[in-house]
């Protein structure tokens, strides 16, 4: 069974680490409250200034339509939404360690906007030993009627499910271990891309470039 968690109880983070615990990922259909899935989405609409998402980090950015065609901003923390957000993923990011010993160290994100024909090919967010990311989230800010599923597929490349982008839905899973790919949109859907990630560093200065 699907490890789905329904629940309007946003702290009862207990709950979704037990679901997670027994196969490294979880869909939780109703995660963010709708006043703050709604600042965040009218943000991502109005507010953001989206650009074209590339592929790497640092020296090894580049832009490759033919792997991706969605647009992103990177959360800097200066909103009141983007507040709320970073501190209720604080919060579950403290869960995780205390109940799962993943050590992680901190969270990144970004929105991300789909439109007619934009997609992401199948890839996966870390590669064993060369990434500090360890799990990955997003969080759907609309709700679409077709396009932009996310496949989730496992070590075997063997598809686990589809997921229809829904309003306020959260999908956590494993960054080493889950490949996963963005179907082409076929309305514009938006959502908040993030990563936990442990500290990769030299000297207690945190490595950003994985």
């Amino acid at each position: 069974m699907p490890a789905s968690v329904q629940t309007s109880d946003l702290l009862n983070f207990d709950t979704i680490i037990d679901a997670f615990y027994t196969q490294g990922w979880v869909w939780l259909p109703e995660f963010l409250r709708p006043e703050l899935n709604s600042a965040l989405l009218h943000e991502a609409q109005y507010e953001a200034e989206l650009t074209p998402a590339g592929i790497g980090r640092q020296n090894d950015f580049q832009l490759n339509q033919q792997i991706r065609r969605d647009a992103t901003q990177w959360f800097d923390g200066q909103s009141t939404a983007q507040q709320q957000y970073l501190a209720l993923m604080a919060q579950l990011q403290q869960v995780f360690n205390r109940r799962c010993f993943l050590g992680l160290f901190d969270f990144e994100c970004h929105f991300a906007r789909y439109r007619s024909g934009d997609y992401y090919q199948k890839h996966v967010d870390a590669f064993s030993g060369r990434s500090n990311r360890v799990l990955t989230t997003v969080s759907y800010l609309n709700s679409v009627n077709q396009g932009g599923e996310l496949e989730l597929y496992n070590e075997h490349d063997q598809l686990i499910d589809r997921f229809l982008p829904t309003a306020g839905s959260l999908i956590i899973f494993e960054s080493e271990r889950f490949p996963h790919a963005v179907l082409p949109a076929v309305d514009t859907r938006y959502s908040i891309a993030g990563w936990f990630r442990r500290n990769a560093s030299i000297n207690g200065v945190l490595d950003p470039a994985s």
